[in-house]
Formats: structure tokens, sequence, C-alpha cells
């Protein structure tokens, strides 16, 4: 038997965060590369910038429409104006692309992804376009995940606290040049968040509607509810700006279909290896500093409510630079990678 073509592979936007997480998964995960080439809109002159990959230095280029013909895959991990102008090319020029910054998450025709969820969208139709969801989408709709396929759901609620990384560079920058700053006396310098982050708890960081809720939280609960394929399902959800680097903290409130208890809670979630329980402690195991960097969605504690039957609040955290972004692209780069042939393009 003929051995599977590999894939010949780009990344446009090397030196964003989320760029730089792809391009080491990438390396790290063994994909089954030909491969692969490094762009960044910032590049002004040839072989100007350089990156690495698997321990050869590689040039980073500045990218065009012309640059990308022949590949298989681009992951789109630039600002958003970049990501759309390359992801719209895709069909045209006859590559896949998936999107790791949002630029397409609110688009009812690019289907949004979560292995291990509903990435059998991608065996039906070849896409030319797919989208990575939100760190927050790809933590909460897991967790949902398993309690639907096999307990059922009445509500669910979750407070979600949120990390500068966020905001890219700029928020991680700001909340350390803040924290040395205050220590020194001197007065924070506010440009990413409107109140000082350091040392502080923002309750909002984008403009509320009527009822409280920001078009950020409006799209995550959408998000949620695409990736499930549960238009109907009773979820709401709270960003709150915490002063971490990284790494989601989640809060989870359910309410089963199925009467359960703590004990089946946590071995419906060893059943899967996405999921790492921490270990049973008066101290909190499962914290921002213990999960950063780590590949699974860790759950702490389980709590039951007694005040209400069949209640629970489950705090979860996961990275959202790795669990939350680049292995997720990954999965679902691996699931393009084979697909079996014959499947019909999507227009």
């Amino acid at each position: 038997m003929a051995s599977k073509k590999k894939f010949r592979v780009a990344l446009i936007g090397t030196d964003s965060l989320r760029g730089k997480e792809i391009k080491k998964i990438l390396s790290a995960k063994k994909f089954p590369l030909s491969h692969i080439e490094f762009f960044d809109t910032d590049v002004k002159e040839e072989y100007g910038k350089l990156t690495e990959f698997q321990g050869e230095p590689r040039v980073i280029h500045s990218p065009s429409a012309a640059s990308l013909e022949g590949l298989d895959l681009v992951f789109l991990a630039a600002d958003k104006e970049t990501n759309l102008n390359f992801g719209r090319l895709a069909a045209e020029n006859k590559y896949r692309a998936l999107d790791l910054s949002g630029a397409f998450s609110g688009q009812d025709d690019i289907p949004l992804v979560v292995a291990g969820v509903n990435e059998s969208l991608l065996s039906t139709r070849q896409f030319p376009l797919v989208a990575n969801p939100h760190p927050v989408t790809i933590i909460l709709s897991s967790l949902l995940h398993r309690l639907i396929s096999k307990l059922g759901i009445v509500k669910a609620v979750a407070f979600v606290l949120q990390p500068v990384s966020a905001f890219d560079e700029s928020g991680i920058e700001e909340l350390a040049s803040q924290s040395t700053g205050m220590l020194s006396g001197a007065l924070p310098n506010r440009e990413v968040f409107r109140e000082q982050i350091a040392f502080n708890i923002l309750s909002h960081t984008d403009a509320p509607d009527a009822n409280g809720f920001s078009s950020g939280e409006r799209q995550l609960i959408a998000e949620i509810k695409k990736v499930l394929g549960v238009p109907g399902l009773p979820l709401s959800l709270s960003v709150i700006q915490a002063p971490v680097f990284h790494t989601f903290s989640i809060m989870a409130y359910v309410e089963p279909a199925a009467e359960t208890n703590i004990q089946d809670l946590e071995r419906l979630y060893k059943e899967s290896p996405l999921f790492k329980i921490g270990a049973p402690s008066s101290s909190c195991s499962v914290t921002c500093l213990s999960v950063a960097g780590k590949e699974q969605i860790f759950i702490g504690q389980i709590k039951k409510e007694e005040s209400f039957p069949n209640a629970f609040w489950i705090w979860a955290v996961a990275d959202n630079l790795t669990r939350g972004s680049a292995l997720n692209a990954l999965e679902i780069a691996r699931t393009l990678y084979n697909r079996k042939p014959g499947v019909r393009a999507s227009k």
C-alpha cells in the first residue's frame, strides 16, 4: 500500500502568541509535514527575519496570495484583518485554511470545530476554511459534551476568569509593567485595560448591552451552542478579567438531567484522556500556575449543591494557548489530513 502523502503547510502570524504555540506543537507532535513555510506581515525585507523549527533556522517571509499556492493547509494566527484576507482566498487558491484568531467564528457558513465534540462535520464536506473556536468554547463545550452525551443537562451556568494573554502580548506586558511599577511606587500605565489590572479583578472589559452582557459573552454562548449542536441549551456565562498571565479558570454550575453523584462525574471525565482530575487534597491542586503549559483540561473540586437537587459546581482550568488553541488546531489538522478521499467539496 502506498504511503499517505504528507501535508505542505504554512503559518501566517509566526510571532503571535498563537503562532508561537502552534509552531511548537507542530514540531513536538511530529505532524506529517513534507514542507512548512513561515510568514509575518511585518516582514519588510526578505531574509530579514528568522525563526526556528525542529532545531533548524527558518526564514519568515511576507505573505502573499502567490506564496500560498500549492499548499495543503494554512494556519492563520495573525491579526484579524490579515486572517480575514487570507482566509477568504482559500477556496480561490485551492488551499485549506484554519483560523486561530476568531476572525470567522461568527459566520454561519464557516464550521466551528472542537476536537472530540463535533469534528465529524469535516468528514462530510471539504470546507476550504475551518475556524478554531475561542478557548472558552473549547473548554466548556468539551466539559458539557461529556455531560450531555451521558446524562443530559437541565441547566448550565459558568463564571469564567480570563487571563491577560487573551489580549495577546500587549495584555501580558501591561500586567507585568503595572505589577513591577506599583511595587516601586509608580503610577500604573493603562493602555489595554481601562482600569488597573495588576492586583485587581474587573467585572468586564467590553461595553455591556441593555442587560449587562458584552457582545463577547453573547458570542461565546452562541459558539458553544453551535459546537454542541444544541441551539436551545439553557446556558449562561459571565467573563471576569483576572490578573493572571495564562489559563482560563472556569467555575461551572451544572444540573444533569439524570441523577448522579460526585464519584460518577469524576469517572465520567476520567474516561476521556482530554481531562485530568486533580488529586483530592485540602489544598487547591488545580490552579492557574499548576496548569499553565499543560495539554489537558484539569478538573479540580466537584461540589454537590445541597440546596438544589442533582446540582453540582465543577472547577475547571486549561491553558488558553495549548489546549485552548494549538492542540485543538492540531487535532483539526489531523482530521483534515486523514479525511477519506472522494468527500465532496463545499463552496
